[in-house]
């Protein structure tokens, strides 16, 4: 539970959350804060030495309010380490409403602009941001552990990646002044979450199609048999190949990509 502040100092502390939200931390101005907040400068310097120690207590307010929202968000409540991932994105689009301020993110804001030049500020920032990554990588692990996936991407590297449609949808929402932009990228989060753990393409019978260990979809098709062969001693091989992107059949002996598809006698594949 978040303790309570001074009633002053809170309502310093929300118009910090919500006038850097909408200026940035660099065109905020303490006399801003304090017009938000209905607040005199006096009131301020009572309970803040400079503008950089408001915004380390507003950025650790933000974390714990964070930490608190999420912990008690729905998503948790999903049985399988994969649908908890898929209800996260889900609740993160469920929390794009109100103005760009109310859903766009502080830490976020601050980091784009303090990185370099306000290194305090910008580390109290990523922490908030840290936490998430934190929780994302041990639900993605597990989830590979439950679907039996190994592959070159990392639950560290695809915690980042989730982290970075997120911020990077807070951009273009407040580029493009809607948070549409913001909940189609989630949708195409959820869409490749769903594919990349077999939870996306089926077959007719309503089976998962086989995917490689990149979660890449794989079908089989029917070749001819080897050259040389006799056709009677291969009725119908298969072959297993991906349907998508720079693994297609025609990549498949060029590039980082270079492989033959696997012949698969019919009495073996079943």
């Amino acid at each position: 539970m978040v303790q309570a502040p001074h009633e002053s100092k809170l309502k310093l502390l929300d118009a910090t959350l919500k006038v850097v939200r909408i200026k940035g931390y660099s065109a905020t101005r303490i006399e801003d804060v304090c017009a938000e907040a209905g607040l005199t400068k006096g009131s301020f310097f009572h309970h803040f030495k400079s503008k950089e120690d408001l915004v380390l207590a507003a950025a650790a307010l933000w974390d714990a309010r964070t930490v608190e929202t999420f912990a008690a968000a729905p998503y948790h409540r999903a049985a399988e380490p994969v649908s908890r991932l898929v209800a996260y994105i889900e609740f993160r689009k469920a929390i794009l409403t109100g103005d760009l301020p109310d859903f766009t993110c502080f830490a976020g804001t601050i980091i784009q602009e303090a990185y370099r030049t306000h290194a305090d500020v910008s580390r109290a920032c990523a922490r908030s941001i840290t936490g998430q990554a934190k929780w994302l990588e041990a639900e993605i692990r597990e989830a590979m552990r439950d679907r039996g996936i190994r592959g070159t991407w990392t639950a560290e590297s695809l915690a980042q990646h989730i982290l970075a449609v997120l911020q990077g949808g807070f951009v273009l929402a407040k580029a493009q002044g809607s948070a549409a932009v913001a909940a189609e990228c989630l949708d195409h989060l959820r869409r490749y979450i769903e594919l990349l753990f077999g939870q996306g393409p089926r077959s007719r019978t309503g089976r998962p199609l086989p995917q490689s260990t990149d979660g890449v979809t794989l079908r089989k098709r029917r070749v001819g048999p080897p050259e040389g062969a006799d056709s009677r001693d291969h009725p119908g091989c298969f072959t297993e190949a991906p349907s998508i992107g720079q693994d297609s059949p025609a990549n498949w002996t060029s590039g980082a990509s270079a492989r033959r598809p696997q012949l698969i006698h019919p009495s073996r594949s079943r």
